[in-house]
This record gives structure tokens, C-alpha cells and sequence, in this order.
């Protein structure tokens, strides 16, 4: 040992850690045994467990089982970190023991390292505040890491995504304004079919990620049941009767959430379905995203070669080599996000599936990291997306006429007057020659009751 390092000791063995740091033994043996990913719990979920164990912290002073001088030099620790301090004590790998337990431990040790050293006393010697039977007293890993995947994944949704979804909803609704007068050719197959105003299809998009946000904050409410107080395995055992209780309302006020607590402490702690359900409604948001990232992309295909019915931003350069070429890079960007999230939706189920063994769910860090990191992406891609692709989007409705105008499937407001099969004779010839469907009813000298011009004109298909 130098000056650099301190030695510490626990039931098997003495272990050396750099002397500056605030984790303990516990950490240092993970750092060596999961050298995995270099991968790191995002802070939003180290933030969402110090809040955990403040609230844990002022359930166990307000039951008299801390002491109140150590418990407010705790306090002040935890205080700390949830402003941001101490952020970098938190090195652990992601791929570790499925409860989460060198995570918690890590959480534990820092707490109580940065206690002791406001108290006077050195790192590592676990006094008088230890990081078991004070920082961690009343809990276990098995609770209290399921809270904070809980609380962390609500935050993202409720702070971040949900915002960011409703505020797209307000840039198609100005979309679905300044497009509600335009009848493009609509397509099946990705070929020709009737006429449909861009509007409408500018109103998909905004039905499907209303019915995300419905599907979301159904979803928050779920995740607002915690079971924090279950303790290993969801009997509450080491537990004092009213902590779980206390620790909930302590956590809400923190938090600013309405959360309650789990009537079957057990479920929450073995299994992690309501994370599947979230990363269900996340992947189904991924979906729609992905169409209208599409649907956006095909319609301003060209400029000249494509379908040009939109006219996309120009925010970069498009090719290396090819001069004044531009791509449609919001929505390449938007489509490879929503295939990151449908990819850890996967990761999710699996982890469900294989995870949940008897009575504890035992891969919780890769569920939670994949959560996390959805949310994340998603809240970012949406408002690059929005901003910086659907804001500035126009109709060239200069092409969309020319293509409506040229567009066989008009023949079909025909069948009531002449019948299907007449009908479908027109437009074969009209694709065989090149003329519109008009010109063959003309050239043809078809007789048909009522006016032609009525009949064909693209605003009667609606």
C-alpha cells in the first residue's frame, strides 16, 4: 500500500482501493470482477436511487431507528448527490449481478464514506456510519433497486418523453392546417389508388402518438406502485411495520409523484412486467415514428427522379461525392432510433422471460439500462425530428397537382355510371397510351350522366 491507496477488509479478505475515492470494498471487488462493458448506470438512475434512500433515510429518523446527528449528516450526503455532487463515485458496469446489488452497495459506501469524512473520521473504516446498518437499514437491493427502476423510468417519461410527444402533436396539428386545402394522390401497394387530402394523412400521425400518450400515462400509473418495504423476497422481513408506508410518502414528496405502495411486495420484486408493458408502449411509439419518418422520407423522394411531393429542409450536405446532393437525415436519424428501441424492447422480454426464476427477476440492470436508454432517444429523436425536419416541412404543390392530374385511379368515382369492368378498360388504356382518364373518356366518346369535369375532379373522392 502507498499513499495512494488504503486497504480494506471484509469475510473474504483484504482488498487494496485508490484512497481519494468514496466506494468502499464492496465496489472495488465489482470493478474487478465485471470488466464487461465499460457501459455505466445513466445518473438518472442514480439520482432516482438517492432519492430511494432519502426517503428510506427520513422513514427510519421519523421511527426513531437512526440516530438524528448521523442521520443528518446523511441527509446532507444524500443531498449532495442528488444535486449533482459525487456523481463520478458511481463506476460499476451495467452487466453485474442481476439484483443490482454492487450498484446499491456502491450507492451505500459513497453515503457512507462522504458521512464519516464530514464527521471527522477516515474513509473506509465504516464509522460510526455504516453502509449496511445505517444507509441501508430497512432495505435490500431487491426492493430498493425495482424503486428505483420504477422512479427513474417515470421521471424520463413524465419530465422528458410525454412532452416532447405532445409538443410534436402541436406541430402536426399547424401541419394539418397549412395542408388541409391540398388532394394529393394517395397510395396502396405503393401504387397509385384514389385521392386523399395530405391532411388526412398528416391526421394518422397525430391519432397514433395521441394514443401513445394515452398509452403512457396509463403506463406511469403502474409504474407509480412500488415495493419499496418487501425487503429480499417481498415479506418485509428486517423491516419495521410502518417504514414501507412512511418511506412511500417520503418518496412522493421527494419526487413530486403520486406513488404508492405494491399490496404484493413480492411481485414487484420477482417479476418485472410492468417494465414490459412500458417497453411495449414505447415500441409501438417506435412504430408510428417510424412511418411518419417513412411516409415523409418517400414523399420527398427526387427532387426530380421521385415522388416530390414534399419539400424537406435542407440542413447538410448530403454526399461526399456527389455535389448539392441532399438527404432526408431527420428521418434516417428518427428510423434507426425506432430500431434501437424495438431492439431493447426484445432485450426487455427476454430479460423477463429469462430473468424471472422463483422469487426474484435477476436481470434488472440490463432491463432498466435498455428502459433508460429508450426514453432517452426517443425524447431526443422526437424533438430533433419535430424541430428540425416536421417544422419547416412545405407541400410542392406544383407536383402534387401534376401527379393527381395524371392519376389513373380517378376512373374509380367512374363505376356507379359505367361499371367496374368499363372502368378498369379506361385506365388500362389510359396507362397503355399515356393520356389521362379524361382524354380516353373523350376520345372514346363514352357517354356518361352528369358532368365529367364534377365527376373526376379529385375534391369529390373525399
Amino acid at each position: 500500500m502507498n499513499d495512494k491507496s488504503r486497504i480494506e477488509k471484509d469475510i473474504l479478505g483484504e482488498i487494496e482501493i485508490p484512497s481519494d475515492v468514496y466506494w468502499g470494498i464492496n465496489t472495488q471487488r465489482a470493478l474487478e470482477n465485471f470488466q464487461i462493458s465499460g457501459k455505466t448506470f445513466p445518473s438518472s438512475f442514480i439520482l432516482a436511487l438517492t432519492q430511494v434512500k432519502k426517503a428510506c433515510l427520513l422513514a427510519n429518523m421519523e421511527l426513531g431507528l437512526i440516530d438524528e446527528k448521523l442521520g443528518k449528516t446523511i441527509l446532507s450526503v444524500v443531498d449532495e448527490i442528488i444535486e449533482g455532487k459525487l456523481l463520478d463515485q458511481f463506476p460499476i458496469d451495467v452487466f453485474q449481478t442481476g439484483s443490482g446489488t454492487q450498484t446499491n452497495m456502491n450507492m451505500n459506501e459513497v453515503i457512507a464514506n462522504r458521512a464519516n469524512e464530514i464527521l471527522g473520521h477516515p474513509l473506509g473504516q465504516k464509522h460510526p456510519i455504516h453502509p449496511n446498518d445505517h444507509v441501508n437499514k430497512g432495505q435490500s437491493s431487491n426492493d430498493v433497486i425495482p424503486t428505483a427502476m420504477h422512479l427513474s423510468a417515470l421521471a424520463l417519461l413524465q419530465n422528458f418523453l410525454l412532452p416532447s410527444i405532445q409538443e410534436l402533436i402541436i406541430i402536426l396539428e399547424n401541419k394539418i392546417i397549412e395542408f388541409k386545402d391540398i388532394i394529393k394522390v394517395g397510395r396502396t401497394h405503393l401504387q397509385d389508388a384514389v385521392p386523399i387530402p395530405l391532411s388526412l394523412e398528416f391526421e394518422v400521425y397525430k391519432k397514433q402518438f395521441i394514443n401513445s400518450v394515452n398509452r403512457l400515462v396509463d403506463a406511469c400509473i403502474e409504474l407509480s406502485i412500488l415495493p419499496l418495504g418487501g425487503t429480499a423476497i417481498g415479506t418485509g422481513i428486517n423491516t419495521h411495520k410502518d417504514f414501507s408506508g412512511l418511506a412511500i410518502k417520503h418518496l412522493s414528496e421527494i419526487s413530486k409523484f403520486s406513488l404508492k405502495e405494491n399490496p404484493i411486495k413480492a411481485e414487484g420484486i420477482a417479476s418485472h412486467n410492468t417494465l414490459v408493458k412500458v417497453s411495449g408502449v414505447l415500441k409501438t411509439l417506435a412504430l408510428s415514428l417510424m412511418k411518419m419518418a417513412n411516409d415523409i422520407r418517400w414523399m420527398g423522394s427526387g427532387p426530380r427522379a421521385g415522388l416530390g411531393e414534399l419539400i424537406l429542409p435542407q440542413n447538410e450536405a448530403g454526399s461526399s461525392i456527389m455535389p448539392g446532393k441532399i438527404n432526408p437525415t431527420q428521418s434516417e436519424m428518427l428510423i434507426q432510433v425506432c430500431l434501437q428501441v424495438i431492439g431493447n424492447d426484445s432485450i426487455i422480454s427476454m430479460a423477463e422471460s429469462h430473468g424471472s426464476i422463483l422469487d426474484l427477476n435477476v436481470t434488472k440492470p440490463v432491463i432498466i439500462v435498455n428502459m433508460l436508454e429508450s426514453i432517452y432517444i426517443l425524447f431526443n429523436g422526437i424533438n430533433s425530428f419535430g424541430n428540425k425536419c416536421l417544422l419547416n416541412l412545405k407541400a410542392n404543390s406544383e407536383r402534387i397537382n401534376e401527379l393527381v392530374e395524371k392519376n389513373l385511379m380517378i376512373v374509380t368515382n367512374l363505376t356507379p355510371f359505367i361499371g367496374y369492368d368499363k372502368a378498369a378498360e379506361i385506365a388500362r388504356e389510359a396507362y397503355k397510351t399515356g393520356k389521362t382518364v379524361k382524354e380516353i373518356i373523350i376520345e372514346k366518346k363514352i357517354k356518361i350522366e352528369g358532368d365529367l369535369e364534377e365527376i373526376l375532379d379529385p375534391k369529390h373522392f373525399i
